[in-house]
């Protein structure tokens, strides 16, 4: 703070128009400083209120010294563990400085960087991404900047920090390994770096079973750190950070004595740091109950988590151990220690106590999520949330059976519920109530994200410049969304109504099964009967190599029919482990997916072993039920019925005729639901993105006849049309409202998978738009048995069938003509398009009822007119009796 309290002084000495002004400013800083307090921050608030509320004009000099009274705000609320108001002080002070273009002042120093480290820190990967690209930007592009190597340092040092903590580990030590290879750098840039990369080589095997040769590396990394920082002067914090590293180390490798040894050390250089700050030290306390714990001291450790609970929570009562719910806040230590404590109420057989435990730690996620605004940043804590709910679902199907008490399975389904598809429920939720404002920063925002992605993957001739315009302008949308969005801090994930779930289900006549996939248990939840039932199977062993083999049968055309019996055996196989439903009352099935389970076509699983090699005559899924899926129960239940009035199509069918891309059958596709549905046919040149938009609102189906693609772990899910290709994010802001959208294209329903929010896949980016029944595929398909499904699939529509039926029927339909080959029977040409979406019609009213309304109407419409009569007879009358007085 040294450099930080020169330029106060400096800047307190200019004599300039508002001198008055700027000086009582700089002096109240300078009082700050000397003796920070909770009470002199609220000094400074006031001074800044008393500021804003003079409706004078503001020189740019008075408003610099705002900037520098919440960048110094924001240091010392850091310093009192107030991360979420520093945030808020340094975003503040971020835009008034870009917004009014002041200068003669080192805001990255004193502003982008600890605001990027605050956003890490609470898990706002995106958001500190961006910052930290921003300020490296400036430094690369300005002339002459201070410090600019030690800058650069920093941001190379800052984002490898964020790629590790947001799962993009290769990045990581990619970017750490150039840097030390091609930068002229000091022993203790080295030391720092060297320590960043075993961080990254330790995270690359997700701290589990470490491989030897990434033992190796890791212990290489950190062992060069410690002997780059040993020797230098003020690294005391950076060299404790390595022996704490190396003691986690040895911790997995269950080296006890080493790793004790290399934590002591580690405590005793921290603690040379002058003034360490609060959650620092809560980490390194952290640290000494974790290796108490792996060393089943569980009291000493329980010990070490008051003291951390002592050093975060304000008044915090240690009797009960665990903190109240309205004392937490937003703090991801926080939640590693309650997860800690929880650990020991299991291995103490105090069940009970590590539920609540895991509920304080998931209360703090939702506090967390409230604070998001970029998707990605979501997804991350939401992947947190289902390892910490896998556990709490193990706790509640021990309760059940050691009680017996049916609420112990309602609470697992609400818990499994809460953590599935939680973004897009949370979306869906939020934009019926956004503001116009809101709804146009979220299109923004969405659309500037779109530009840097699609930029990124030009590679090497990306335009840098380009690129960070956007993360410029994507960051000024993010605080003025953050400043709406804080007055309705309400995305905590709502519960499903059981009750109301089971009686739909019977309404519909449905056995819905919902899965939970885990790192260890696949759980699954049978709902049928008006009844609940809870199951679990283990899945790290061979489950999950039947399920990966089953999947890869449909990654070729041939891979089923050089392998028939293969696929049958597989097929039953999964069947069996999956435990779905055998003679139920009710044929309509409803699966709600998880993980892996996404990309498995549920309708070609095998219920019977036969020898058979004609397709035709294998027993499937198919057989037995019609089969609906859902993203999530409270999707399902509050799905729209589907509408009984005359279908419209609008269809887009780009053909590509003439090029690498033809789509010769996409014509009798397109000829087929001509001729059955009035519409717009989109064809050839016409069937562009500009087009499509402006005509998706005008009618209720939407069907896609093109190519499209699932992406890979850089590259997005994407859409063809005549004149783009459309990320799957690029539909987000459609805006659309169809009773179906038909995907009848390569894998859209395919892409980068997250456990419980799903795949994110074309099919997703048209959920997000609004659509809420979808026909998409999970795989490559055939472009002549698509347009054969097609045509059958849309007859049934045309006959009123609901569209989950219309699905099977048509599925059906296909194994039986005859004139298609057995070859062409396989799963793989059938069984590819899915329905997502309600399977509830429209209830129209008998005709008598519609007779009786008629017949109400007119004798209601006749009282009405003979009243109307009177009345005007009498009004006559009543005039002119009054002319006569």
């Amino acid at each position: 703070m040294t450099k930080l309290y020169c330029y106060m002084l400096f800047f307190s000495t200019l004599m300039l128009f508002g001198q008055h002004q700027e000086d009582k400013i700089y002096n109240a800083i300078d009082a700050f400083v000397e003796n920070p307090s909770a009470k002199a921050i609220e000094n400074l608030n006031q001074i800044e209120a008393d500021f804003w509320r003079n409706p004078r004009p503001k020189t740019k000099d008075e408003l610099l010294a705002i900037v520098v009274l919440n960048c110094n705000k924001a240091y010392y609320e850091n310093q009192f563990g107030q991360t979420e108001k520093a945030i808020s002080s340094y975003e503040k002070a971020w835009q008034l400085y870009q917004k009014n273009k002041l200068s003669n002042y080192d805001i990255i120093e004193f502003c982008l960087k600890p605001l990027g480290n605050l956003y890490t820190v609470l898990g706002d990967y995106d958001s500190a991404e961006n910052t930290i690209k921003q300020y490296f930007f400036i430094v690369n592009t300005s002339k002459n900047y201070p410090d600019a190597q030690k800058q650069k340092f920093a941001a190379i040092l800052n984002l490898s920090n964020v790629y590790q903590s947001s799962g993009k580990i290769n990045q990581a030590i990619e970017l750490l390994e150039n840097t030390l290879k091609i930068e002229k750098l000091s022993n203790a840039q080295k030391g720092i770096l060297y320590n960043n990369l075993g961080n990254s080589y330790l995270l690359s095997t997700n701290g589990f079973i470490v491989k030897m040769n990434s033992y190796s590396n890791t212990k290489k990394s950190f062992e060069l750190a410690v002997n780059y920082l040993k020797n230098e002067k003020d690294q005391s914090e950076t060299l404790s950070n390595s022996y704490r590293n190396l003691s986690s180390l040895n911790r997995q490798w269950q080296h006890y004595d080493i790793a004790n040894s290399y934590l002591k050390k580690a405590e005793k250089l921290f603690f040379e740091t002058p003034n360490p700050q609060p959650r620092k030290v809560a980490k390194l306390y952290y640290e000494k109950a974790l290796l108490l714990f792996d060393q089943r001291k569980f009291a000493e450790s329980s010990e070490e988590i008051k003291a951390i609970f002592k050093i975060l929570i304000p008044n915090y009562n240690s009797k009960n151990i665990l903190p109240k719910q309205n004392e937490l806040y937003a703090e991801t230590v926080l939640i590693d220690v309650l997860d800690l404590q929880a650990e020991i109420f299991l291995r103490e057989n105090q069940l009970k106590r590590a539920l609540e435990s895991y509920q304080l730690s998931l209360h703090i996620e939702d506090l967390l999520m409230n604070v998001f605004v970029y998707e990605n940043s979501k997804i991350i804590s939401q992947i947190r949330v289902r390892n910490r709910t896998e556990k709490c679902l193990s706790i509640y199907d021990r309760l059940y059976h050691q009680e017996n008490k049916i609420e112990y399975l309602e609470q697992a389904f609400q818990l499994a519920e809460k953590t599935k598809s939680g973004i897009l429920k949370s979306y869906r939720s939020n934009i019926k109530s956004a503001t116009v404002e809101e709804k146009s920063l979220l299109q923004e925002l969405q659309n500037l994200n779109n530009l840097i992605i699609k930029e990124q993957q030009k590679g090497n001739l990306a335009n840098i410049s380009f690129i960070n315009q956007n993360i410029k302008k994507q960051n000024e949308l993010m605080l003025s969304l953050k400043k709406i969005q804080s007055g309705n801090l309400d995305n905590i994930p709502e519960n499903s109504d059981l009750k109301t779930l089971l009686s739909k289900l019977e309404k519909d006549k449905a056995v819905m099964v919902y899965y939970f996939m885990g790192a260890e248990n696949l759980y699954y939840f049978t709902l049928q009967n008006n009844r609940i039932n809870l199951n679990h199977i283990y899945t790290a062993h061979t489950a999950m190599i039947y399920i990966f083999k089953f999947i890869e049968y449909f990654n070729t055309s041939d891979a089923i029919t050089n392998d028939i019996s293969g696929y049958n055996r597989h097929g039953k196989k999964v069947y069996d482990i999956l435990k779905l439903p055998q003679n139920t009352v009710y044929k309509n099935l409803i699966i709600v997916p998880d993980g892996i389970l996404n990309f498995l076509p549920f309708e070609a699983l095998i219920t019977q072993k036969s020898s058979t090699t004609n397709f035709a005559k294998m027993h499937y899924l198919l057989n037995d039920f019609r089969i609906a899926y859902t993203t999530s129960a409270n999707i399902y239940l509050n799905s729209k019925p589907i509408l009984k009035s005359e279908k419209t199509v609008l269809g887009v069918f780009p053909v590509f005729e003439k090029t690498a891309f033809e789509l010769s059958y996409s014509k009798k596709e397109l000829e087929s639901i001509r001729s059955n549905f009035k519409g717009k046919y989109l064809e050839n040149s016409d069937a562009t993105f500009s087009n499509f938009k402006n005509n998706a609102n005008q009618y209720s189906i939407l069907h896609l006849s093109t190519h499209a693609s699932s992406g890979d772990v850089e590259t997005p899910a994407s859409i063809k049309f005549y004149d783009q290709e459309i990320l799957y994010s690029e539909l987000y802001n459609l805006n659309i409202n169809p009773d179906l959208v038909v995907l009848s294209a390569c894998e859209t329903g395919l892409g980068k998978l997250y456990k419980g929010e799903g795949a994110m896949s074309v099919a997703r980016g048209f959920q997000f738009a609004g659509a809420q029944n979808l026909l998409f595929s999970l795989w490559k398909v055939n472009d002549y048995t698509t347009s054969v499904f097609m045509t059958d699939f849309y007859k049934n529509i045309k006959k009123d069938v609901p569209y989950f039926e219309a699905n099977t029927n048509a599925k059906l339909a296909f194994l039986k003509d005859k004139s298609i080959p057995n070859a062409k029977k396989s799963p793989y040409y059938w069984s590819s398009f899915v329905y997502y979406g309600s399977i509830s019609t429209e209830e129209k009213l008998p005709n008598y009822i519609f007779y009786m309304i008629s017949l109400l109407s007119v004798i209601g419409l006749f009282l009405i007119f003979n009243h109307y009569q009177k009345w005007k007879i009498f009004t006559r009358f009543s005039k002119k009796r009054n002319t006569k007085k």
